[in-house]
Order: structure tokens, then sequence, then C-alpha cells
């Protein structure tokens, strides 16, 4: 193989690389909501595994877990819509655990608030009017509320 070959090769793989590395980076993106103080402060904490904040008037499924009460975790699911001025996000999602809310049994939460950043606004706090009814405010998804334990409550 000639050195531009080897070149173009090294080049060509090296940039093929930084894109599979970008794109399991987008997967792994997460997007964590307090609410009521969070998870830890007396609240609760939705964490959105592969969330990112739709674009402006559209929306993207929600796949992940809840934090609550200390050690019980939920399995939830919905969807986060962005407003059309990109202000406000809306997060509607079912929850599940029987042992905590019974076998069978979904928790719904109606989430809204703006997106860390927003300026100018248009609500005066963020709230889930649902079962975990509290203020909602973005949360950082530290590596406590990522880990996942294998039992739980």
């Amino acid at each position: 193989m000639t050195a531009k070959k080897k070149l173009a090769t090294t080049l060509l793989t090296g940039t093929l690389a930084a894109l599979i590395a970008g794109a399991a980076g987008a997967a792994e993106s997460t997007y964590c909501i307090s609410v009521g103080g969070g998870f830890g402060g007396g609240g609760t904490t939705f964490i959105g595994m592969g969330f990112t904040v739709p674009a402006e008037g559209n929306c993207t499924p929600w796949a992940g877990f809840t934090k609550t009460a200390g050690s019980v975790i939920l399995t939830t699911s919905g969807t986060g819509c962005l407003s059309s001025n990109g202000k406000v996000l809306t997060v509607s999602v079912s929850s599940a655990d029987p042992a905590y809310v019974g076998a069978g049994q979904l928790v719904s939460d109606y989430i809204t608030m703006c997106p860390a950043g927003t300026k100018s606004c248009p609500l005066s706090s963020g709230e889930d009017s649902g079962y975990f009814a509290g203020s909602a405010k973005p949360e950082t998804c530290t590596t406590s509320l990522l880990n996942l334990p294998s039992s739980h409550d």
C-alpha cells in the first residue's frame, strides 16, 4: 500500500470512529427533571434515558425511570414536546411500580417548565400537575441519579 493510500485509510478510519463515537454519545444523552425538590431532596426525579429537548414545535419519546421516596424506582415512559416558540417543555409520562402503586396500576404526571437557559420564560415556575405534584425544573443528571440498582422498592 502506498503512503498516500495509508494516509487516506487512516483518515477515513479516524473519521468513521469519530462519527460512531458521536452517535453513541447522542444515544447516551439523558434529561432529568426535579419535582418537589428532586430525589434525595424530599421529592422526585424523572430520568429520560436518551431524551433530548426536541426542536421547536416537535415531540420526542420519553423512556426511563423515576426515583422517589428514598429507594423507590418506577419505570416511566411518555412524550416530551417543545412549544413552537421554544420556551415551554411539556412532558407527559406514565409510571409503574407494582410494589409502590399496586399491580396493574399506572400513575401519570404532566410537567410543564422552561428548559434550562430559556430567556423570558412565560411561566412563573415549572409544575407537575400529576401524581408527584409539585414545582418542576430541569436537574443535572448526576452519576448517583443515573444509577439504576438491580434491586429496589
